[in-house]
């Protein structure tokens, strides 16, 4: 119901009443986040600048006349001219499809090979990159902005991802915490309304677990979460469901049951209420 028409006017319902508790909105949907195919964690999060700055105030940088602009894989100070800081080629293929491989020049690098004969503490720029987000989080431990924002992406579940992987290769779950975390990472004034469409998708319960104990960490600062979502895990630990059906696609759309889960469960006419029953009989349910 928070969908726009195109007119300015919300679709699918007469008036949207409470909006004005929030002082913002954060829809975290599925889509890429980035605004182009070259951004990566690091760029999104608004980190790269500090990596850069630091690679640049570095001695062997100064000596080799080596500025800011040359440690990013976008400018052409600094960037493979080979792949234009891709690090990969594509070659068209008459009647079959395209075939991308690692640049050959600078082996998927990215960089200009001056640019990549720096290295600070034993690192190029390039193998900063390569860094998972849990490696980058103590390897940058002396950038403490930077430091604190991948252990954000740690806390949420993405640990495991590189700071200089393109984001359109992320999948919709992994591209939503990605979101997030950039909300978090520079949270505004007031109370927000979170709202996430299928969350949990494609994570391992671990994650799952963590993800949730962010929401509850959210929660408590005052904030709204809603979620679409079919996990029964989240749900179970939901302050509130509109449980939606009673079947789905054409034959959904009504209003089943809503409150606790506790209430949807004890729903004889709710298909939720009845996995509820079993899930919440094969161990305790906890709260976010």
């Amino acid at each position: 119901i928070l969908a726009s028409s195109g007119a300015g006017r919300p679709a699918g319902c007469d008036a949207i009443r409470g909006l004005e508790r929030f002082s913002k909105v954060v829809a975290a949907g599925a889509e890429a986040p980035a605004e182009s195919a070259a951004s990566v964690p690091l760029t999104y999060l608004g980190l790269f600048d500090g990596v850069r700055s630091f690679f640049a105030s570095s001695e062997e940088a100064r000596a080799r006349g080596l500025r800011k602009a040359h440690f990013s894989f976008l400018t052409p100070e600094g960037r493979c001219e080979a792949c234009a800081g891709t690090g990969r080629k594509t070659v068209s293929l008459d009647h079959l499809a395209d075939v991308s491989g690692p640049c050959e020049a600078c082996r998927g690098a990215r960089y200009r090979r001056e640019v990549l004969e720096v290295r600070v503490a034993g690192r190029t720029i390039a193998d900063v990159l390569d860094l998972t987000a849990a490696e980058g989080a103590s390897a940058l431990s002396g950038l403490p902005k930077v430091a604190s924002g991948l252990a954000l992406l740690a806390g949420i579940g993405l640990d495991y991802l590189r700071l200089g992987q393109p984001l359109d290769t992320l999948s919709g779950g992994e591209r939503q915490r990605l979101k997030l975390a950039a909300e978090l990472a520079a949270p505004p004034p007031g109370r927000v309304l979170y709202l996430f469409d299928e969350p949990t998708t494609g994570l391992h319960p671990s994650d799952t677990d963590r993800l949730l104990r962010l929401f509850g960490r959210i929660l408590e600062a005052g904030h709204t979460i809603i979620a679409v979502e079919h996990d029964l895990d989240l749900i179970s630990r939901a302050g509130h469901i509109i449980d939606l059906g009673p079947e789905g696609g054409s034959e959904g759309g009504t209003v089943v049951a809503a409150g606790t889960p506790e209430a949807v469960a004890a729903s004889a006419a709710s298909h939720t209420g009845a996995a509820l029953r079993s899930y919440r009989g094969r161990g305790p349910t906890r709260r976010p």
